[in-house]
């Protein structure tokens, strides 16, 4: 179980580190994730800056928590992340079910359009992330103070390439999707 909890957490950390940076490096960057929640149908319009200001420090408390090394931490990261992630899943079903297009800035500068592949991905990583949480906690009830093995070394690293892998998924359906023009090119 110590494994399982190492690895969900690299992979969520990972998800969130790149996605939080992503949206506040450069000048453009947070006010691209603003306009991307004002479309959202389920965030009202004049709240868009606080709710992505909110957003945006809470996917850094979730990484930042997954670093320290406690299982508390971990716990209250993943379920921080399980939160967040169920929230993302309620405003792209919101878009969807509206037939809104709005651009996924999940980690910045994506310019795909929401849909169901973002849908899917941040349900599985919710489920994970609760997964997580619980699995942490039982890693601390169940723990014997010994050093970390080859498993947990190997579960960082699997979670880590996971995580990159969930980093890039959009560029990687596209390579396999058919082409479809981009309503929403970076400048």
């Amino acid at each position: 179980m110590h494994a399982l909890a190492i690895g969900v957490r690299c992979l969520i950390g990972v998800v969130f580190l790149v996605s939080s940076v992503g949206k506040v490096l450069g000048r453009r960057r947070f006010g691209d994730f603003v306009a991307a929640i004002r479309r959202v149908p389920a965030v009202p319009t004049q709240r868009a800056t606080a709710v992505a200001a909110v957003v945006v420090a809470a996917e850094f408390a979730v990484w930042i928590l997954l670093v320290i090394p406690t299982p508390l931490t971990a716990a209250v990261g993943c379920a921080l992340a399980a939160v967040l992630l169920a929230v993302f899943v309620i405003g792209i079903a919101s878009a969807l079910g509206h037939s809104v297009a709005v651009p996924c800035r999940c980690f910045g500068a994506s310019t795909a359009v929401l849909g169901l592949p973002h849908l899917i991905r941040n349900a599985i990583l919710a489920l994970l992330a609760a997964a997580g949480a619980v699995s942490a906690l039982w890693a601390a009830s169940a723990s014997t103070g010994t050093a970390p093995g080859v498993e947990t070394v190997v579960a960082a690293l699997a979670g880590a390439l996971l995580g990159g892998l969930v980093v890039v998924l959009d560029d990687v359906l596209e390579l396999f999707l058919p082409a479809v023009p981009k309503p929403f090119q970076h400048r």
